[in-house]
């Protein structure tokens, strides 16, 4: 029998990164803004989805003191495609976690911050009751910041996720991330149609909370496809939907089909918004917490300018 020419490609998959078009350029604001927010994430000991999942937003949100906090450690029980978070055995919760995200928020005086979290499928609820206590925590001791969780699924753990909305945080993001014909590749230890139903009951037991839903484009999808997963996302009242172009992270995740043009992203932003979304972020460097402190502001605006026109009872 012959061997194979190059047996290592069979299960270390190389995929070659293409390179960049012009209009992908991340930037950087103020240097030394960028190195007090540095200082003050690695004096407090904490994790950021900015540092672990390679953000290419990180030198511009650094740069006017933004930063979107990871709880639960920095290794995920998933092994998702796409991300760059490595996955593995994670450690125990630190219980001072709560403690340390509230005073980094209070010494970067963050009106609005985004905390999120790696998947741990090994605890029994998921870590929804650490991230509970991480929100109320911030709320104790920065009662004017406005609170934005990106939650994982919590696939499998009942009703865990009433834990968090408990805490009362002001908008509520689980990402959808891609279109279902490539879950199996993309998030093979995630179900679609369970995070439509995450979004669709947390609205349902808590109306007035903001939700929010991001996907990335690229990865091989068509945009019927898009288009559909938008209805899916409108079916469950998702307010805020966020489109930005997936940018591989190295050779070993999954392979880059194309790069879309700006243009694109802006027809998605209009179709998006005749759907009924209140709010929509398209652009190839949009994330979930990119510009989420101006993004929040303008939801609540939305919301208010509609309470207005409201007919009386």
């Amino acid at each position: 029998m012959t061997k194979p020419r190059h047996p290592e490609k069979i299960n270390k998959p190389f995929n070659p990164i293409k390179k960049k078009p012009a209009w992908i350029r991340s930037k950087i604001l103020d240097t030394q803004t960028f190195f007090k927010t540095k200082a003050i994430v690695n004096k407090n000991n904490l994790n950021t989805v900015c540092q672990e999942a390679n953000c290419p937003n990180i030198t511009e949100c650094w740069s006017k003191k933004h930063a979107t906090f990871m709880i639960m450690g920095d290794t995920c029980t998933r092994g998702c495609a796409f991300c760059d978070v490595k996955t593995g055995k994670p450690g125990r919760l630190d219980p001072l976690e709560p403690f340390k995200v509230s005073k980094a928020v209070k010494e970067l005086t963050l009106n609005h911050v985004v905390i999120t979290s790696v998947d741990r499928d090994d605890l029994e609820d998921g870590g929804a009751e650490h991230f509970k206590n991480v929100v109320l925590e911030t709320k104790k001791n920065n009662p004017d910041t406005t609170i934005e969780v990106l939650t994982p699924d919590f696939l499998r753990k009942g009703d865990a996720y009433k834990k968090v909305i408990k805490s009362n945080p002001d908008v509520f993001n689980h990402n959808i991330e891609t279109v279902p014909s490539l879950y199996l590749k993309v998030r093979p230890g995630s179900r679609y149609f369970a995070s439509i139903k995450l979004l669709d009951s947390v609205k349902k037991n808590k109306p007035n909370i903001f939700t929010k839903s991001g996907i990335m484009v690229g990865l091989g999808e068509d945009k019927n496809e898009v288009l559909q997963v938008m209805d899916d996302l409108r079916t469950a009242k998702v307010d805020f939907l966020t489109i930005g172009q997936y940018l591989q992270p190295s050779p070993k995740h999954h392979p880059l089909q194309r790069y879309y043009h700006p243009n694109e992203f802006k027809e998605l932003k209009d179709i998006a918004l005749t759907k009924g979304f209140l709010l929509v972020a398209s652009s190839p460097l949009t994330r979930s917490s990119y510009h989420a402190d101006e993004d929040f502001k303008k939801l609540k605006s939305i919301r208010d300018e509609q309470l207005k026109c409201q007919p009386l009872q």
